[in-house]
């Protein structure tokens, strides 16, 4: 009797069976086995030492980033990549801790990454994209790289789950650390928002990265939110996870079915 329920208990409790491969968990013999001209290579995107307003860490995109990485490797045969945590962030520098590459050194860093990966096969690559600002070097890549015969796609952070968003989100606007951003970290990583410190920080006219001098160009922020972060709730955050998932996953079987 004991064991049967011991049986069932361990059955339940089992962590769901992974489809998808990580790279850096193979040795070179297996990697030679799955990097296959068919094979779709993922390649996480999450900034570790990024500002994210005084309720956020600077590590929030990175966290981000692995949180997706486990959901898509759980839902999909990929091949998933190491997480790249250094990127394309010029809009937040005027917060310490914060770090950014050129434009065109964020742009070499995925094209080489992806040829290196290419000559052992695979033709067909999605950066899982977790920024903005990324976005400009990113297309760049994938211009780079169509030229060797490789499909290189990324996330659009602002449109995966554009029609979740629409349904729930509050705040008048934002996109950085604000009501959506917040939200979703209460869902994946309560542990590392600290509510009692979340502002609305809206100052919609400005133009360019943020700043946290009124005098100087750029968009006003002296907390480095744009958006409302007090409206964060983690059932928003949740609806949201699900939705960019499904959305990140549309997009690599789109990828799948692409010819080089």
């Amino acid at each position: 009797m004991r064991r049967g329920f011991l049986i069932c208990l361990l059955a339940v409790s089992a962590p769901a069976a992974q489809k998808g491969i990580l790279l850096e968990d193979l040795t070179w013999v297996e990697a030679e086995k799955v990097l296959k001209p068919d094979t779709v290579v993922v390649i996480p995107i999450g900034a570790e030492s990024k500002e994210h307003g005084p309720h956020l860490r600077l590590r929030n995109d990175f966290v981000m980033a692995e949180y997706f990485k486990k959901r898509i490797l759980e839902s999909t045969d990929v091949v998933v990549a190491p997480t790249v945590n250094y990127h394309y962030y010029p809009a937040f520098l005027q917060y310490p801790g914060s770090t950014s590459l050129r434009m065109e050194t964020a742009r070499d860093v995925m094209v080489d990454i992806c040829r290196s990966l290419a000559a052992y096969g695979p033709k067909r690559f999605y950066a899982l994209n977790t920024g903005v600002s990324t976005m400009g070097p990113l297309k760049l890549s994938a211009e780079a790289l169509a030229s060797d015969g490789i499909v290189f796609r990324y996330t659009n952070i602002l449109e995966v789950g554009a029609d979740a968003e629409k349904k729930i989100k509050r705040e008048e606007g934002g996109t950085h650390a604000d009501e959506i951003e917040t939200s979703l970290m209460l869902y994946i990583d309560p542990g590392s928002v600290d509510m009692s410190k979340a502002v609305k920080d809206y100052h919609p006219h400005g133009k360019g990265g943020l700043t946290r001098d009124p005098n100087r160009p750029g968009t006003y922020s002296p907390s480095g939110v744009y958006g409302d972060a007090t409206l964060a709730t983690r059932e928003k955050g949740e609806i949201m996870a699900n939705a960019m998932v499904a959305g990140m996953l549309h997009e690599i079987e789109d990828l799948r079915a692409a010819k080089p």
